[in-house]
């Protein structure tokens, strides 16, 4: 069973540590949610399953339950003490590290796992939401993915272009993702509280997912950081024939010469790919 408000605020001031909030530490305390969690992912034994920030073991001990086996990593020292002491001993399908996800963003999981299909379920820190995501799809690409993740972060993954909030990962998560479900969830399904809204979004993988080569999502980064201006002129300083024939294109398409890159389709952006 899930940790209740109360035996998560018990269990810390055992452990004598103060939730950190540079670390996103809002422990779920929500058994609803948890369930929830585990039935979008869909996973039993035979699963590979990645989780992130593991913190009191409250996802981790259900998605072991699952039968699945579950590698995690957890950057928070004490933490990973606790889950080593009281969690890894029984648990033989749990693998552990203790280090930061942007340097493990799938918690070293073997590569035959990785390449043979797994899930990643995690209750995500916002301020590495979206650098994480970005390591994941540089890397061979999990099949699913339930994550909760403040709204903020949500909004960007699945933004529509045309929208302040349709950025480079937005295309990079789109071109490989479809949305399968998004849960609204409460600040009070938390411990402590955080100021705003979660989200609680289910991905799968398409079948014709599209992965961005790394000079290509370097790129696509770049002139979103200048996003203010027109594409025609982030085109010209970019000054390869790729960029430079694959605008051409777009304005074959009845694109406007000073279109700005939040306008173009994540597929449109796609299509950079033919040219470079």
């Amino acid at each position: 069973m899930p940790l209740s408000p109360t035996a998560t605020r018990e269990l810390l001031h055992q452990l004598e540590h103060l939730p950190n909030k540079k670390l996103g530490q809002n422990f779920l305390v929500d058994g609803n949610i948890v369930r929830k969690s585990i039935d979008l992912a869909e996973i039993g034994p035979g699963s590979a399953v990645v989780e992130i920030g593991p913190g009191l073991g409250t996802l981790t001990r259900a998605i072991l339950a699952s039968g699945a086996s579950l590698w995690a990593v957890e950057r928070d020292a004490t933490l990973a003490a606790h889950l080593r002491t009281n969690v890894l001993p029984e648990q033989p399908k749990l693998q552990l590290i203790e280090g930061d996800c942007l340097d493990y963003p799938i918690a070293a999981l073997p590569s035959e796992h990785a390449e043979s299909g797994y899930k990643i379920v995690a209750n995500l820190p916002y301020a590495v939401s979206t650098p994480w995501m970005d390591a994941v799809l540089s890397g061979p690409l999990p099949q699913r993915m339930v994550l909760m993740l403040q709204k903020e972060a949500a909004d960007r993954y699945v933004a529509p272009h045309g929208s302040k909030t349709f950025g480079a990962i937005s295309i990079f998560l789109q071109a490989a993702y479809k949305m399968h479900s998004r849960h609204l969830v409460s600040a009070q399904c938390f411990h402590p509280a955080p100021k705003v809204d979660s989200v609680l979004l289910r991905l799968d993988l398409k079948e014709d997912a599209v992965h961005f080569p790394k000079e290509i999502r370097a790129c696509i980064r770049r002139i979103f950081t200048l996003r203010r201006k027109q594409l025609g002129s982030l085109c010209k300083k970019e000054a390869t024939p790729g960029i430079t024939a694959w605008f051409e294109h777009l304005l074959s398409k009845g694109y406007s010469p000073s279109i700005r890159p939040e306008e173009i389709t994540y597929q449109d952006w796609c299509e950079l790919l033919n040219f470079c």
